[in-house]
């Protein structure tokens, strides 16, 4: 007699567990049971992106390698972007499929990417949780730093029927983990200083200096020798820029077409460019030659730093870009909230126009990114990498993010192994043109106390801001830096960054662009969100030096040149600038008040510091004064 389990076993009933052939981790690192604090409102709307499985993610992979790898036969052979969707992409029957089932949900489809990556959905909370078989709670996320954050994200992992097995890989926004992203520039002081802030009674007479060394507060204490120490610089000018990585007349990018991914639209970006451009140096913008792809709303404006962080970062790329490959043409890509930046980078990646796509945007944590949202982003850099496309990342501006998580964390999305991690430089550049130094960007703050320099002590030490960089705690170590980073550093791990460029705000770049009230400013930008589009600008260089239309992803021709002459090897610097302010960057805690202040170069003011070789605050180094970098790079 056959028992009834066996009977039962034996019955062509699905169980509700075979039913559900998928489940989606889409709960961030920060949702956790005692940070708890209730349930979300079912009521209000939100706005997702559902993820579309590639057709052969493994294939992907691999072909991306043999696309990216000097010497291999299929170098450089690259997809257009038809090709690719054809090959690799969702099909047009998984499209429907999934948006069938979206609707039959009460989801409300509004858009499907060109690439088929994202399918765009409306809903509320209720109808989520209810389509997903899942429950959206508030959490306090609450950073090392002690600042807060209320956000929703999914209690346990998203279900989905079993004829989606396959199709979707994540629900990215379900979650309010994008209200942690940022901009990553910061303004120095403005022309002829900054706003509403009166100068220490030190300072009253002292000037930013147009170079390194033009001028000098001979008032306090020298804490360095001659010549290595100066003011803050007021913003190098295009001529300055390009003398720093030895650009001829002749390097313009003509030919070359450079993305720029963020979020909203600064309407006088074009206006406020070439004003800035017959202060600084560079050309007006032809006809047609910078182009803005915006939603066609926006919305959550208060949120990620505001609108207005936004607008000043956009400016910012465009300007870097002007002033080193002026010829080049520029899309901007404005997402409809800081909350979709995904969407706008795989709308530059499915429109395949630029050859560089340059990204200054980030989390300062790569440990609570949801394990469907890194599903999701591979897809788009394969991508890029298949069509040729190099996808660059800013690595951050503050160090190695132990403040805020309470342990040295790189930053996300620069961490990715198929994506270009651009560090920061701090850089002193002379009256003749020539460099005086180039140096990691790690600041370290001293307040000025009678005749004497005082380590300030905040929740970070004396740290006062600088590039990212570090070890990731997800992905193993990619072929291209197995030669490159020590093992004793990587642990096996990919590191970061690759290569840097100028980033530090006290040596930064010109740059001018209106305030959402209005006011027309001038000042030196900066952060690794200069770095970033200054790093897509010699890319095109390069591109145009050379001739050719693309480079595709750069990390494997960028370890190439380690010890090259084409790049100068970051080494740390006994120098130090003066200001009568302290860079407010963003989550880095330093006196706000006007005074008199030090901030000494690249001295470890935590676990970050240039060193010989690959170091994780430049990579393998910075682009050299002699111009070598357009003629080496990808041969």
């Amino acid at each position: 007699m056959i028992g009834a389990a066996a009977l039962l076993t034996g019955l062509a009933i699905p169980s509700a567990a075979a039913q559900v052939a998928l489940r989606i981790d889409a709960t961030p690192g920060w949702a956790k049971a005692e940070a708890k604090v209730g349930q979300a409102d079912d009521g209000l709307r939100r706005q997702v992106q559902i993820a579309l499985q590639l057709q052969d993610k493994r294939g992907a992979e691999a072909l991306a390698k043999t696309l990216s790898m000097s010497g291999s036969p299929q170098y450089g052979k690259y997809l257009a972007q038809d090709q690719f969707v054809e090959r690799f992409g969702p099909t047009q029957a998984t499209v429907d499929k999934v948006s069938t089932w979206l609707r039959g949900k009460g989801l409300a489809v509004k858009k499907v990417a060109a690439n088929r990556h994202f399918i765009s959905v409306e809903a509320t909370n209720g109808q989520l949780e209810a389509a997903f078989s899942t429950s959206l709670s508030t959490y306090k996320r609450k950073a090392k730093d002690g600042r807060e954050h209320i956000l929703v994200a999914p209690e346990k992992a998203l279900t989905l029927p079993r004829e989606l097995a396959n199709a979707v890989t994540a629900v990215v926004g379900i979650d309010d983990t994008a209200k942690t992203v940022t901009p990553n520039q910061v303004a120095g002081r403005r022309v002829p200083g900054p706003p509403g802030r009166p100068l220490a009674a030190a300072a009253a007479d002292q000037e930013c200096a147009p170079h390194w060394g033009a001028v000098n507060n001979t008032a306090i204490p020298q804490m360095h020798p001659a010549g290595q120490q100066s003011n803050d610089i007021c913003g190098y000018n295009a001529g300055q820029m390009r003398a720093i990585y030895g650009l001829s007349a002749a390097n313009t990018g003509a030919g070359q077409h450079i993305a720029i991914t963020g979020a909203y639209n600064l309407p006088s970006l074009v206006a406020d460019t070439d004003r800035a451009g017959r202060t600084y140096g560079w050309p007006a913008l032809a006809e047609d030659q910078y182009t803005a792809k915006l939603a066609p709303t926006f919305d959550n404006e208060s949120e990620c730093g505001g609108v207005g962080s936004w607008h000043s970062e956009q400016a910012l790329d465009v300007q870097a870009i002007r002033a080193l490959a002026p010829a080049a043409k520029i899309t901007y890509y404005g997402a409809r909230s800081c909350l979709e930046l995904y969407s706008g980078l795989n709308q530059a990646v499915a429109d395949n126009t630029a050859s560089v796509v340059t990204n200054s945007w980030l989390f300062e944590y790569e440990a609570d990114i949801p394990a469907s949202d890194r599903e999701q982003f591979d897809a788009i850099a394969l991508q890029a990498a298949i069509q040729g496309q190099a996808l660059l990342f800013c690595s951050g501006d503050q160090g190695d993010n132990s403040r805020l998580n309470g342990r040295p964390e790189a930053s996300w999305p620069a961490i990715h192994p198929w994506v270009t991690a651009v560090g920061g430089t701090s850089v002193a550049l002379g009256g003749d043109n020539k460099l005086h130094f180039t140096t990691g960007w790690q600041h370290s703050g001293f307040t000025q106390n009678g005749n004497q320099w005082v380590a300030q002590q905040d929740s970070d030490g004396r740290f006062a801001g600088g590039a990212g960089g570090g070890v990731s705690m997800r992905y193993p170590a990619p072929d291209y830096q197995n030669n490159a980073v020590p093992t004793s550093i990587s642990h096996g791990r990919r590191a970061m960054p690759d290569i840097s460029a100028i980033a530090d705000a006290l040596t930064g770049m010109g740059i001018g662009h209106t305030r959402p009230d209005g006011v027309y400013e001038l000042y030196p930008g900066g952060g690794t969100s200069l770095a970033s589009p200054v790093m897509a600008a010699l890319v095109a260089n390069a591109q145009q030096t050379q001739g050719v239309s693309r480079f595709g992803f750069l990390n494997p021709a960028i370890y190439n040149l380690k010890g090259n002459a084409a790049i100068t090897d970051v080494t740390p610097v006994k120098a130090g600038i003066w200001a009568p302010y302290m860079i407010q960057w963003r989550n880095v805690d330093v006196p706000t008040t006007p005074n008199s202040y030090l901030v000494n170069l690249d001295d470890k003011p935590q676990t970050l510091v240039s060193a010989s070789g690959w170091d994780n605050v430049t990579g393998i180094g910075t682009p050299a004064p002699n111009g070598a970098f357009l003629t080496a790079l990808g041969t």
